[in-house]
């Protein structure tokens, strides 16, 4: 999802859809665990992202030590990503444990941000398939900015085809800016006060772990075809209301379930 340019700290204050999903899951995370609680505020979560989150990294350091938070739904060995969830899950935990509310912020917002990505239907694109098609490499061999900005072909034709084809017009990165922006542009006045997990939520949480939640959640946008349809049609006003009546709220509710499922699990181990 978009959170900002990544050039400047306060980008994507305002439209960053990460930004706004955190303070709103942050705010419904309360409902839960009481204001008294120990866990990272909005603020301290809010510092992580934008610039100085995975998104920053992407610019900083093209490949090298970057987060992939794209996953194939249909690919049940594609774990990748489930397993970098894991592992912000793990450290959050450990940092509650050890009341480290610095490291707890970070991996907070890093946890959030692996989440919303993996829910987002322009991630469920098979863009490492892609990129080797076009770059003759895998996305982790693009080790200069030069080379993950510049497509090398054969010949001058080739190069400019192989281009066109990922930052064009209906390319592929632009297409999954153009939806991105399309959901940014959707809840940007929303607010999302119902969006907060149910009794149930909890139970089935309790009942099968959050790694399996993720996962059904995920399969849950997925059979949406949300992104499949914008490549076909655009921005429609189905996909508008698809965005704010379930894409938004189910993606708030995991996020919130994941926080939550960190503190208790931290509140437990603490005993």
């Amino acid at each position: 999802m978009y959170a900002g340019t990544t050039f400047r700290r306060d980008s994507g204050r305002i439209v960053g859809v990460h930004q706004k999903i955190d303070r709103i899951a942050r705010r419904q995370l309360k409902k839960l665990i009481g204001k008294d609680a120990h866990f990272p505020t909005s603020r301290e979560i809010l510092h992580f992202e934008g610039i100085n989150g995975p998104d920053g990294i992407k610019r900083k350091s093209p490949s090298k030590d970057e987060p992939w938070h794209y996953i194939d739904p249909t690919n049940v060995e594609d774990r990748s990503l489930i397993s970098l969830i894991n592992d912000h899950m793990a450290n959050l935990i450990a940092a509650l444990i050890k009341n480290n509310q610095q490291r707890a912020a970070f991996e907070a917002s890093w946890l959030a941000h692996s989440i919303v990505d993996g829910l987002t239907p322009a991630h469920h694109y098979p863009l490492n398939d892609k990129i080797e098609e076009l770059w003759g490499k895998p996305h982790t061999e693009r080790l200069t900015k030069r080379d993950k900005t510049i497509i090398k072909g054969i010949n001058r034709r080739d190069t400019l085809s192989k281009n066109w084809q990922y930052w064009g017009v209906g390319g592929v990165f632009s297409a999954h800016l153009a939806f991105e922006l399309g959901v940014a542009s959707t809840i940007a006045t929303l607010r999302f006060s119902d969006a907060c997990p149910s009794a149930e939520d909890i139970l089935d949480l309790e009942k099968i772990g959050f790694e399996e939640m993720f996962v059904k959640s995920m399969h849950k946008i997925y059979d949406m075809h949300m992104f499949n349809e914008f490549g076909n049609l655009g921005w429609t006003r189905r996909l508008a209301n698809q965005t704010r009546k379930a894409l938004v709220p189910e993606i708030i509710k995991v996020v919130c379930l994941s926080w939550y499922n960190a503190a208790n699990e931290a509140k437990i181990k603490s005993i």
